[in-house]
């Protein structure tokens, strides 16, 4: 079965691995890391034209840390938007704060501005927009709602490493961005995440917030966690990053021929294709379509999987309405296109692994579904 997406690691991955182990400097717990942390957090942080990566081991720990960092705490509400994964919330609940979920808008899926606004109170401390799917939020129109209400702009850009928008690389379009290297991302350190920021006070105050808050050792100036990524991933992290031009521009080309397989396959007129706006750059770690409801889309994906193709739903369940915050009161929130996406999206592989006959086959099992819708219709 074609993966939706796999980490593509090979012998230069493994001789970094065995160059660490050779050392014995497996971690540092200083604020600065060690060897090859500090070399892969320059790297990236040139390559987003940064001043500043903070490497974590997660992008769930990236996010709670720039939260941390911002001073959000019990009593302060933080805005995120329902459709993503649940490390969004999870982060805000983590550092004491309450998340406020607003709605999106269905042609990106990425947080709508004007539901922002609208959710802004006196409580209010920070907004966490994402970049779902790799696609950049509307960061000027959040950047602006923020800045008048004085509030910290969190950046979740753990799907959209390698995106940008107007100019600018996702992770550098708030105060601070997470990413995420998960093994399933466009690159990986196996397990890990990243801080990024131009502010000089914020990366020293992320720095020693990932070691429990030290500046020298047993000297906690201010709370922090071990969120300290190890020096293997880190390693792992440097050569992932030089290959990643490479991933990112063999996923924009499957996801050109992709688009134009299926709107020029029959039926392919009515599946609702990712939108790129002009000043966007998409780094495709998932292409996403929509389809007319849940039923269709099930029978899209069977289809799929019949020609060796997997897929898969991100997110079937609206983050208020999962069971955690449900029992917390969130579910009976009413977020119209939040829901709508979850019934509909499905995304299939675009990743370096595809190749054009693979496209082909994702074209026509979509077409073959809705091939079979037309011909039930006629007959009713």
């Amino acid at each position: 079965m074609l993966p939706i997406n796999k980490p593509l690691l090979d012998s230069e991955e493994s001789n970094a691995v065995l160059k660490v182990m050779e050392s014995g400097i497996l971690t540092n717990p200083t604020s600065e890391g060690g060897p090859n942390i500090r070399a892969f957090e320059r790297d990236l942080a040139s390559f987003v034209k940064a001043k500043h990566a903070i490497a974590v081991n997660s992008g769930t720990a990236a996010l709670h840390a720039a939260l941390l960092a911002s001073k959000v705490g019990p009593g302060d509400e933080v805005v995120v938007p329902s459709f993503t994964f649940a490390a969004t919330a999870s982060a805000v609940m983590l550092a004491g704060a309450k998340p406020i979920f607003v709605d999106i808008d269905i042609s990106s899926y990425n947080m709508s501005p004007d539901t922002f606004r609208k959710a802004v109170t006196k409580k209010t401390k920070a907004v966490i927009p994402v970049d779902l799917y790799g696609l950049p939020a509307d960061m000027d129109a959040i950047n602006e709602i923020a800045e008048d209400a004085g509030l910290q702009v969190i950046e979740d850009a753990c799907q959209a490493q390698g995106a940008s928008y107007k100019g600018r690389m996702a992770g550098t379009l708030g105060e601070m961005g997470c990413f995420s290297f998960y093994p399933g991302k466009v690159m990986t350190t196996g397990e890990g995440g990243a801080v990024i920021t131009n502010d000089d006070a914020l990366a020293e105050k992320l720095g020693r917030i990932r070691t429990h808050g030290q500046v020298h050792g047993y000297d906690s100036v201010l709370l922090g966690g071990n969120f300290r990524m190890p020096e293997m991933e880190a390693a792992i992290g440097i050569v992932q990053l030089r290959k990643l031009p490479k991933f990112l521009e063999a996923r924009a080309k499957n996801a050109s021929l992709l688009k134009r397989k299926i709107s020029e396959s029959k039926g392919g007129s009515e599946v609702v294709l990712p939108e790129v706006p002009e000043v966007y750059c998409h780094n495709w770690y998932l292409f996403t379509i929509g389809l007319k409801n849940g039923g269709e889309r099930e029978a899209v994906k069977q289809s799929l999987a019949d020609s060796g193709i997997g897929s898969a739903v991100y997110y079937p369940t609206p983050v208020h309405r999962i069971p955690l915050y449900e029992s917390l009161g969130h579910g009976s929130l009413k977020l119209p296109e939040t829901e709508r996406a979850a019934e509909t999206v499905l995304s299939i592989p675009v990743n370096p692994l595809v190749k054009e006959e693979d496209l082909d086959r994702m074209a026509e099992a979509i077409s073959k579904v809705k091939s079979k819708e037309k011909a039930k219709a006629k007959t009713r």
